[in-house]
């Protein structure tokens, strides 16, 4: 088991997991009339180049992406929020793909951030050198050939419904003994490549040749992380930059809208209210939990109904105070596990229920996010910035935002098209 690290108002962060794995056939979205249906392969005639050893391939454009628009003079902002997962697999419990027919049926995209060593099995771990700790060690599970296969099924059809394969690296170190915090920026580059090179050579590394590839090129689909234990933050974040990555959802922060740190986003997770308590608690579940059985996953069966009330009434309040102030982004961490039988993910998918099919509401990818933050008038992000948590504009949005905001570069997210 990880360790874990105590952060902002006493909540903690850890990943840990088990992939044994039961598979579970494509399915087909359910996201309207406006989107075709589709069964997880390519659409005739469209291009499939393979990369490399086949693990992966070009299959051009990601669907289901809405094109970013820039607010127009006076317009309300949607109210974005995103659903992360970190180290996303798929093992017996199968809650990656009760997730994503969870998202379809809710118009909602997530972003899933994928450990590395989920695609690589336990007889070729020593192909990991994590920094600092010996080759093949790790603080969460290697795979078997049926957990990768479950997992990289799950991933190819997030894909190909419009959700993000961001990264959660591999080996989940955290605290003071060559954890993630202490990494160098060089420790990281090396733990990024590795991680996109595992995604990159499943096949090589399991013999599954027959399986279908993931339908991207992971270089260039790979372009934000959430770190373990949100620990390295710093490192991380100049080694990513370098990198091509666009953003970091590693830190803590209010309900407030994202500026940027060395050329990435920072979309942290944030603190909401906390139902019975007087401190607000970082919006992801095992904060929630270690704030209620503390790091005993399995608590008193008798509390658990109560403890994913809380955490669903936290994420909600954390919701409106947002939907009817200043409209930031909500962002919320969870993890496929089983805690306290299971409370946090009702918690979660009611919430999705709620929230996602609302008015004005957008629940995207940290990718859609993105695009939608670059496609704004750098003035107009400005002005959102100076509202403080829950702050809607005292003289309402159509007095707010600048009345003349300048124009799109040519090519730029948002620009008219030619």
């Amino acid at each position: 088991m990880a360790a874990t690290r105590r952060i902002a108002l006493g909540v903690a962060v850890v990943c840990i997991s088990s992939l044994a794995g039961c598979a579970s056939g494509p399915e087909a979205p359910e996201r309207g009339a406006r989107d075709a249906p589709y069964k997880g392969a390519p659409a005739p005639g469209s291009v499939v180049r393979l990369i490399g050893d086949g693990s992966t391939a070009y299959t051009g454009a990601q669907p289901h992406l809405p094109r970013p628009e820039r607010l127009k003079p006076g317009e309300r902002p949607p109210q974005f929020v995103v659903f992360s997962w970190d180290g996303a697999g798929e093992d017996g419990q199968k809650l990656f793909s009760h997730f994503r027919k969870v998202a379809r049926e809710n118009r909602a995209t997530m972003t899933y951030f994928l450990s590395g060593v989920y695609l690589l099995p336990k007889e070729k771990r020593d192909l990991y050198r994590p920094p600092r700790h010996p080759p093949g060690s790790s603080e969460i599970g290697f795979n078997d050939e049926k957990g990768i296969a479950d997992t990289v099924e799950q991933i190819r059809l997030a894909w190909l419904e419009g959700n993000e394969i961001g990264t959660h690296f591999n080996g989940h170190f955290c605290g003071p003994d060559g954890g993630v915090g202490q990494w160098s920026v060089e420790e990281w580059k090396s733990e990024i490549a590795q991680a996109k090179q595992f995604v990159k050579t499943w096949k090589t590394n399991t013999g599954l040749k027959d399986v279908p590839p993931l339908p991207f090129d992971y270089d260039k689909e790979l372009i934000g992380a959430r770190t373990p234990c949100l620990e390295g933050q710093e490192n991380f974040i100049k080694a990513a930059s370098r990198m091509g990555f666009r953003y970091d959802s590693s830190g803590v922060n209010r309900q407030v809208w994202p500026t940027k740190r060395e050329g990435l986003w920072d979309l942290s997770l944030q603190l909401v209210p906390f139902p019975g308590h007087s401190f607000e608690q970082l919006a992801m579940d095992y904060n929630f939990m270690v704030n209620q059985s503390g790091t005993q996953t399995q608590g008193d069966p008798a509390l658990f109904e109560h403890w994913g009330n809380q955490m669903r009434e936290g994420l909600l309040r954390g919701f409106y105070r947002a939907y009817d102030g200043n409209r930031a982004p909500l962002i919320i961490g969870n993890h496929f596990e089983s805690w306290n039988g299971g409370t946090y993910m009702r918690a979660v998918e009611q919430v999705v229920k709620e929230v996602c099919t609302k008015p004005e509401v957008r629940c995207v990818s940290f990718r859609q996010l993105v695009d939608w933050l670059d496609a704004q008038d750098p003035q107009t992000l400005a002005k959102l910035r100076t509202l403080e948590v829950g702050e809607a504009p005292s003289q309402g949005w159509a007095s707010f935002l600048p009345n003349r905001p300048a124009p799109a570069p040519r090519g730029a997210p948002g620009a008219p098209r030619p």
